[in-house]
């Protein structure tokens, strides 16, 4: 049985490239079709690229690269599931920033009020540093540093949609620890 050698690496980045431009609009449309939003598809999608970026170098043994990207994004879906379900059990949503605001407000707490404010930034500097490095600094770079997607994305080389996800994904662990602080 005669066994082909394995393509090097600049045609398994080719390869990575050629797969996910065939297979995203698939993808997308399985992803649609169980109810996900654009964004959502989106995000997942470009998690199992950036998973199979990360094991760059099993790509060249790998002989059906979309099937193996298929077998990833299937587990990233059932783990996007079981997820879901566990903080639908727990009673989780998710909150954005305008809500963040009035739930203060609702709840009586007066950001200028001197005490609580200072609480509340502890609180919040705490939950900035809870979050994961790559969403930290995104956060840091927008809100600390005033940057912008694009100048962000120009100084580390990384897409601009991976930056708002990023950002995106913050902003639901910052509101999860907020929730969880007024909640005390």
């Amino acid at each position: 049985m005669k066994h082909d050698p394995p393509p090097d690496n600049g045609d398994s980045h080719r390869r990575l490239e050629d797969a996910y431009k065939s297979e995203k609009p698939r993808l997308m449309a399985h992803l649609r079709a169980v109810g996900r939003s654009l964004e959502e598809a989106e995000d997942l999608i470009h998690d199992v690229y950036a998973e199979t970026m990360e094991r760059f170098s099993l790509i060249v043994g790998i002989r059906n690269l979309p099937a193996w990207i298929y077998s990833l994004f299937t587990r990233r879906l059932i783990d996007a599931w079981r997820h879901e379900r566990v903080r639908a059990a727990s009673g989780e949503t998710d909150v954005a920033e305008d809500v963040l605001r009035e739930i203060i407000v609702g709840v009586g707490l007066d950001p200028l009020e001197g005490f609580v404010r200072e609480r509340l930034v502890d609180a919040l500097n705490d939950a900035i540093c809870a979050l994961p490095t790559a969403q930290r600094r995104v956060v840091d770079a927008q809100v600390f540093g005033g940057l912008t997607f694009r100048e962000i994305a120009e100084a580390t080389g990384e897409s601009i949609d991976t930056l708002k996800a990023r950002k995106r994904y913050a902003l639901r662990n910052l509101s999860r620890a907020l929730r969880h602080w007024i909640n005390q």
